[in-house]
């Protein structure tokens, strides 16, 4: 719960929409080699929030026990409930056709990207950047504390990826308001 001391009310009002990037989180079987998409989620500039579970293909293997542990999504959940990969490639080219779309682990986010969209033999219909092209460089100092105080506003109470992305919408908002020389989003 935030305090007095690092309580906003700026961060409580949503910023207009027309200020917002299209921001994108994914979790992932692990980290590095052999690691797949489980989770991916994004929040378009107006608020709403899409997100889908992703059935491991059969050659995707890799499973870190310390990754499940901070997103808490198990493989049978993922049996259960996930979406093949074909089926969510095509979904996020319907969604997000022609969108610059931001995350802020771009290095492992590319490559879990890639991963997908390389098992479908499908090309993805959107672009991929990294969160910080939209900051200036005195925004993107305060990045990481203006996140934790968006995420305690916020009082999400899981890990997962479109809980991820509106914390990182929202706080590159905040960091791009709070950065008076930040360059906007008309590029986007």
């Amino acid at each position: 719960m935030a305090t007095p001391a690092d309580h906003d009310p700026a961060t409580d009002a949503r910023p207009a929409h027309a200020a917002l990037p299209c921001v994108l989180d994914i979790e992932a079987s692990g980290f590095g080699s052999g690691s797949y998409p489980i989770e991916i989620g994004f929040v378009l500039p107006d608020g709403t929030a899409y997100c889908t579970l992703i059935a491991p293909d059969e050659s995707w293997t890799h499973w870190d026990d310390d990754a499940e542990r901070m997103h808490g999504i198990s493989r049978s959940l993922l049996h259960r409930h996930g979406r093949g990969a074909q089926e969510v490639a095509q979904e996020l080219n319907q969604r997000l056709a022609g969108r610059t779309v931001y995350c802020d682990n771009w290095a492992h986010d590319y490559a879990w990207l890639a991963r997908l969209f390389e098992s479908t033999d499908i090309s993805p219909s959107f672009r991929l950047r990294h969160l910080r092209e939209l900051m200036s460089e005195r925004a993107a100092e305060h990045f990481d504390d203006t996140r934790e105080m968006v995420a305690r506003n916020l009082q999400l109470r899981r890990h997962r990826a479109s809980s991820d992305a509106r914390v990182l919408q929202l706080s590159v908002a905040k960091a791009m308001q709070n950065g008076s020389d930040a360059p906007g989003l008309a590029r986007a």
